[in-house]
């Protein structure tokens, strides 16, 4: 057998080393956008402005695709805000059987400050946006523009909900104190309760006697925010002595949580205890 001279084999051997790599052919994969809802546009004539809207629908696996679902709305509702997980949350409750299959409609912020918060006559309360207090003016918006758009395009029932958190819990308050035959269902976690020095549960007392009587459900949730935990302590106070008839009340204090992360905790003991299938609602 014919060998080569170890000079040789060691050039050889270099040369292998210092050769480039054949190069690799590239081949691109193709890809499809992900796509868990429906979005749609509204040119409100109320705010004098283009709102958009993301909605998702929350069914169980033998829920008939045709079926008619109530709907939650919410402020907040953006991709890049709150839809993504409250959606989550109500699609694994519903696949489990812990939650009614919903319609979550959700509704993208243009303006946060001024669309969830009533009017103030308190300085630092004005200082937060250039413009605030547009809470009726948004209300409006979801009263007479929203949900008929709503109703129109989708198989929805006459139930209706919302919820939201922070100003968007004040936002649910506040309609709630004001117009509560506009839903069914109020969902409040950690609501500012402190603007205009606390003049919601100041209030609370007066605007429950104009309540018109029929079903609701309030669910406030507070965090270890003791700004916010004393004003809805003092509502809790208000409902426990002058709820109206027909209203189901509860409070849910989670002081092991912070205004950051009450959220999705509060959401799921809320929807679970308020939206459950029928015959186990509690």
């Amino acid at each position: 057998m014919h060998r080569l001279p170890l000079s040789c084999l060691a050039f050889s051997m270099l040369l292998c080393i210092a050769a480039p790599a054949p190069a690799i052919e590239t081949v691109p994969f193709a890809t499809t956008p992900l796509v868990i809802g429906e979005s749609f546009a509204i040119a409100s004539h109320i705010l004098n402005e283009t709102r958009h809207i993301n909605v998702y629908a929350a069914r169980a696996w033998d829920t008939p695709p045709d079926a008619r679902l109530p709907v939650l709305y919410m402020p907040d509702g953006g991709v890049a805000e709150d839809f993504l997980h409250v959606a989550g949350l109500l699609q694994v409750s519903v696949a489990n059987g812990t939650m009614r299959p919903f319609m979550l409609v959700g509704i993208q912020n243009t303006q946060r400050r001024r669309d969830l918060t009533g009017s103030t006559d308190d300085p630092k309360d004005r200082a937060i946006a250039p413009v605030v207090g547009g809470a009726a003016a948004y209300r409006s918006f979801i009263r007479d523009e929203l949900m008929p758009q709503v109703r129109q395009r989708y198989r929805v029932t006459p139930e209706t909900a919302i919820v939201g958190e922070s100003l968007a819990g004040l936002f649910v308050v506040e309609t709630f104190l004001l117009e509560p035959q506009l839903f069914d269902h109020y969902f409040a976690f950690d609501p500012s309760l402190w603007w205009n020095r606390g003049a919601l549960p100041s209030q609370a007392a007066s605007l429950l006697a104009k309540h018109g009587g029929g079903q609701h459900t309030l669910y406030l949730a507070s965090s270890s925010e003791a700004g916010i935990a004393s004003e809805v302590q003092r509502l809790q106070q208000v409902l426990a002595s002058s709820a109206p008839k027909g209203l189901d009340w509860h409070v849910e204090r989670m002081p092991q949580e912070t205004h950051g992360t009450i959220y999705h905790p509060a959401a799921l003991k809320a929807f679970r205890a308020v939206l459950a299938p029928k015959m186990d609602k509690l």
